[in-house]
């Protein structure tokens, strides 16, 4: 990672730290998700439901546009970002369900591609030194349009959560969750065909861990 980089795209030695105001934005929304989240399973509460996941919503947005302003998107806040979105989704899905059992099948659908395919696929930017999922156009217009532009983001995430507060149909969220995860296994092979690159050389002999002593 060269830290003389001036490009905002790649990643940076110099500015990862696990701390930042981003970082914490990020913990606190999640908390909050995370005690709202369980509360309105308590009391069976749609209302306290929905305020868990508007705090998921802003935060996760806050957070983001705080790291660009001050310039601190670190690979270190776009994998606890990565994380915490799956925390918050599963909450809200969960007690989703937990409130209403005939949302079942298309919320287990729809957490298996969210928080396993999805998952897979957002982690994938570690490969590249690019500092996040958002700047993945640099490896691969497609496979970002779909997953990570803010149209990407819109489909796979609010948009399910939206059809299923407005419908309750059971049917018809399953065959939307099916598409999803379709769009997930889609890109997955997209990303098989892009393939990984590896680091070179041998980890054993260039590795340095601070403490242990080479024999």
């Amino acid at each position: 990672m060269p830290d003389d980089c001036k490009h905002r795209e790649c990643a940076r030695q110099s500015v990862e730290r696990f701390f930042t105001a981003a970082t914490c934005i990020t913990l606190a929304r999640t908390l909050g998700t995370l005690i709202l989240g369980f509360y309105a399973a308590a009391e069976h509460s749609l209302a306290l439901l929905l305020w868990a996941l508007g705090i998921y919503w802003v935060g996760d947005m806050l957070d983001g546009a705080v790291a660009r302003y001050t310039n601190r998107e670190t690979r270190i806040g776009a994998m606890l970002d990565i994380l915490c979105d799956r925390i918050s989704a599963a909450v809200f899905y969960v007690g989703f369900a937990w409130l209403d059992p005939t949302m079942l099948v298309p919320v287990a659908i729809y957490l298996f591609q969210f928080m396993v395919i999805d998952m897979y696929l957002s982690c994938a930017f570690l490969a590249w030194p690019i500092s996040s999922t958002n700047y993945f156009y640099l490896v691969d217009r497609r496979l970002w349009f779909w997953n990570w532009s803010k149209v990407g983001k819109a489909l796979n995430s609010a948009f399910f959560a939206v059809l299923m507060l407005w419908t309750r149909e059971p049917v018809f969220l399953s065959v939307i969750a099916c598409g999803l995860l379709a769009l997930k296994i889609t890109s997955t092979v997209w990303l098989m065909q892009l393939g990984l690159p590896l680091p070179d050389g041998c980890a054993h002999a260039g590795i340095s861990r601070p403490g242990v002593r080479r024999t």
